[in-house]
């Protein structure tokens, strides 16, 4: 049987709601949906400016990675959250940036999937996700 855990850090806000940050189950980590949030005090930040909101969210996600024995690396597929289609051009940009940070060069890039919702928090303009393979 496989180890299951939750992750918790401190490097992303605290969840609002019942459920974790992230969990593990033996190689597979998720992570939850992760917004532009402050870790420490959970305040929106960046209000109207997808390009700080999406490396705001991408380094939130990374902290539970990071908490979860992942790197950005062993990330299978992110999965994008966004408010309107005329972000996505700032959003990929950004995310691209990230990804080129984080995932050597020669490595698979994750794959990833983008949808259009409305989010939980008006201000929130991205929400991502993640799921990872550890080791």
């Amino acid at each position: 049987m496989s180890r299951h855990e939750a992750i918790r850090t401190t490097g992303a806000p605290a969840p609002a709601w019942a459920f974790s940050q992230g969990v593990r189950k033996g190689p597979i980590l998720q992570v939850s949906g992760q917004g532009p949030q402050d870790p420490a005090t959970g305040a929106y930040l960046h209000e109207g400016d997808v390009k700080a909101q999406t490396r705001r969210t991408l380094e939130n996600v990374r902290a539970i990675l990071e908490a979860g024995g992942a790197r950005v690396g062993d990330v299978v597929m992110f999965r994008v959250y966004l408010t309107t289609r005329a972000d996505f051009a700032a959003m990929n940009e950004v995310y691209a940036e990230f990804i080129a940070e984080h995932v050597p060069e020669g490595e698979p890039k994750p794959c990833r999937t983008t949808v259009f919702v409305e989010l939980p928090h008006e201000v929130m303009l991205v929400e991502i996700d993640a799921q990872a393979v550890v080791g």
